[in-house]
């Protein structure tokens, strides 16, 4: 008998133990960090054996995709409801800032140094694009006319990494560099390297966002 979602015994089954993987797999990463990731020992976590576990995931790397599609698929999500709820993009700077600090392993498993050996698949790509979107057309309203670069250019040939959106070249330019301030900015908050400097990381991520607003 399937559920309102159209889900049967067996399905809801499997998802709930998919889940409790991926849970303990969250907390082995916050404790030693992605490369130490042992399917083995999250099978012994979970009460099953190794091979019963590989039904679920059949590899590390399978298992990683998935904590990097629902990391992908929060961000996103959480980036389009700010913005669809009146935010700019001092709002979006908070939002993503937030996120990002309420987990930072999840942050850093997307945004952090890759997993040695790990190449994600493609459609994690198409994730990602949704938040960018989101900055594209936050962007869109600000772009006012400036005198084009070179550097417009040449984002204007290469807009895979904006899932080819119709933006003009300028709008692009601000998106981007808003992308490369901020991260910029957070991850360096993030590892700890501003502990000790004793100033607040949110005003000097909003005072890069009025540079870039104004200008």
């Amino acid at each position: 008998m399937r559920d309102a979602a159209g889900q049967s015994p067996r399905e809801r089954y499997r998802d709930q133990v998919r889940a409790e993987i991926k849970q303990h797999a969250w907390e082995q990463i916050a404790t030693a960090g992605v490369s130490a990731l042992s399917l083995n020992a999250i099978a012994k976590q979970v009460g099953m054996s190794g091979p019963a576990l590989y039904r679920y995931f059949a590899s590390r790397d399978e298992l990683i995709t998935a904590l990097i599609r629902d990391a992908y698929r929060s961000l996103a999500d959480t980036v389009r409801a700010a913005f669809d709820s009146g935010a700019d993009l001092t709002g979006l700077a908070v939002t993503i800032r937030d996120w990002a600090r309420s987990d930072p392993q999840r942050y850093f498993l997307i945004y952090g140094t890759p997993v040695p050996g790990y190449h994600a698949p493609e459609d994690t790509t198409a994730i990602s694009n949704e938040v960018m979107t989101v900055l594209l057309e936050a962007c869109g309203a600000l772009t006012a006319d400036k005198q084009a670069t070179p550097f417009d250019a040449h984002l204007d040939s290469h807009r895979e990494w904006a899932g080819d959106h119709p933006a003009p070249s300028a709008t692009l330019h601000r998106a981007l560099a808003f992308w490369t301030r901020l991260h910029g900015v957070l991850s360096l908050e993030l590892a700890g390297h501003f502990t000790g400097m004793k100033f607040d990381p949110a005003l000097l991520i909003a005072d890069e966002l009025d540079d870039l607003t104004t200008r």
